[in-house]
């Protein structure tokens, strides 16, 4: 999993798409936060 999202950053920062990366890390960090959010229940 951590290969596949890792993929995906290099290709965003290849293409110089930094609103598109901006937004996947946005949506990633949000992930982690309700990861937490949902074991801390």
């Amino acid at each position: 999993m951590i290969k596949f999202f890792r993929r995906i950053r290099q290709q965003l920062i290849a293409e110089k798409k930094l609103s598109k990366y901006l937004l996947y890390a946005i949506g990633e960090i949000f992930l982690v936060v309700l990861g937490i959010l949902i074991t801390n229940i």
